[in-house]
């Protein structure tokens, strides 16, 4: 195990490879692929594997990290467990980067700290994951989901507050439909806060967000966009072209998939995607992000990673992200199956 002693150097060359993009139309720039500390930075993992996927992202041009107050297991330990990375390790590179971490959900007991969009669970929770972490701000902090039993202008205000009182740099909002994404904009604007993108589920299985307006309006508001679940909890990999594995954790842990997801025609679905990223020499993996990297309203792609390896093959998908047309029809008419 790595001791604190500032052992970790930094890749000089981290920068040579990576893309970035502006976030909408604000001067904040993403890097295309960024690491997501849902699943893996938790208390079930080592310490040591939680460092080293952290570094590999940082050496390899991945400046974002983002988190929430209720990622685990449990509750509160990824932000405490990314806290304890940056105090042993990254504190010196803390400018380069750009960390993230939200509130909405449930989160500690009673009536204050369960799915809200309240001045009061916001704030609180903000300072809480300040204070996991040991940061003096974030760069971004989200309302993680809508709350409609809390007025819009309350969250937005409580949001305003956060970034007025330097507890973070730049807002966003996530898991909201287009509509209510409009109405907190135009709230957010009236009040001159840096509300500079929208985290929503989006892959080649789940098109929520252009059924539900949220992409169309991101575009047309100049808000960013950034994609959480793009391989669909692993849906979009080679992993299951032959039924479930023995080893699957299918049904058995909340934070995966549900044992009802693979039913015959979704195999069949993956198989036929499986065909067409062999056909661009690619893994179907490669293939789902480099469908979301090709689009111009996407700003990042959030990746997660149970080792170091799986950070590099998910960057990896930047090497091709060109589509025909027919290709992307051709993916449209097998997702939609």
């Amino acid at each position: 195990m790595l001791e604190p002693s500032r052992q970790y150097t930094a890749d000089p060359t981290r920068y040579e490879s990576m893309r970035y993009v502006r976030s909408g139309d604000s001067g904040l720039k993403l890097p295309e692929v960024s690491l997501g500390l849902w699943h893996n930075f938790g208390d079930i993992t080592p310490f040591d594997t939680m460092c080293q996927i952290a570094f590999t992202a940082f050496d390899n041009g991945i400046t974002h990290f983002d988190l929430a107050n209720n990622y685990g297991p449990m509750t509160g330990a990824a932000e405490r467990n990314f806290g304890r990375i940056m105090h042993d390790y990254l504190r010196p590179y803390r400018d380069e980067m750009i960390i993230s971490s939200k509130a909405g959900y449930e989160m500690w007991p009673g009536p204050y700290g369960g799915v809200s969009g309240s001045r009061k669970y916001l704030i609180a929770s903000c300072d809480q994951s300040l204070e996991r972490m040991g940061l003096e701000y974030v760069d971004i902090f989200y309302h993680h989901c809508m709350d409609p039993e809390t007025p819009l202008e309350e969250t937005m205000l409580a949001l305003e507050q956060i970034v007025r009182s330097g507890r973070a740099l730049y807002v966003g909002l996530s898991n909201y439909d287009g509509p209510t994404m409009r109405k907190a904009a135009a709230i957010l604007d009236e009040l001159h806060v840096p509300f500079i993108i929208n985290q929503n589920r989006y892959n080649i299985f789940d098109r929520t967000i252009e059924r539900n307006g949220l992409k169309e309006e991101a575009h047309a508001l100049g808000k960013g966009l950034i994609t959480f679940s793009p391989l669909a909890q692993g849906l979009l990999t080679d992993r299951y072209l032959d039924g479930v594995p023995a080893d699957s954790r299918i049904g058995h842990d909340p934070r995966f998939l549900d044992k009802n997801a693979l039913t015959e025609t979704k195999l069949g679905q993956i198989r036929d995607l499986n065909k067409m990223a062999q056909q661009r020499d690619q893994t179907l993996a490669e293939m789902a992000l480099a469908w979301l990297l090709h689009d111009e309203t996407v700003t990042s792609v959030l990746v997660g990673a149970s080792r170091p390896q799986q950070v590099l093959d998910d960057i990896a998908a930047m090497n091709n992200t060109e589509f025909t047309q027919e290709e992307l029809d051709k993916i449209n008419e097998i997702s939609s199956r």
